[in-house]
C-alpha cells in the first residue's frame, strides 16, 4: 500500500499504446508516464472495489433487508 508521505519507487514498464492516441497525447504535451500511472491507479481501485463487493455483497444485502424489514436499529435515538 502506498503511503502519502513515502516517495514512490519507480520501476520501468514496457507498455503498448494506441499509436494515434499516443501522438495526440504528445501533441497536447501530456505526461505519458503520469497519465498512465493515474489511469492504472484508477483501474486498480475499481478492481479492488469490485473484489470487495463480491466478497461482501451478501452481507450488505442481508443488512439492507434487515433495515427494510425492521428499520434502523437506533432510529428512536435520532434527534433529526
Amino acid at each position: 500500500m502506498k503511503s502519502n508521505t513515502a516517495i514512490p519507487v519507480r520501476k520501468p514498464a514496457h507498455v503498448s499504446l494506441d499509436a494515434e492516441l499516443l501522438e495526440r497525447a504528445q501533441h497536447l504535451k501530456i505526461d505519458i508516464s503520469k497519465a498512465s500511472e493515474e489511469g492504472l491507479a484508477r483501474a486498480v481501485a475499481q478492481r479492488q472495489a469490485s473484489i470487495w463487493l463480491e466478497a461482501n455483497g451478501a452481507a450488505l444485502q442481508s443488512s439492507n433487508e434487515f433495515v427494510d424489514r425492521h428499520g434502523l436499529p437506533l432510529a428512536s435515538y435520532r434527534l433529526f
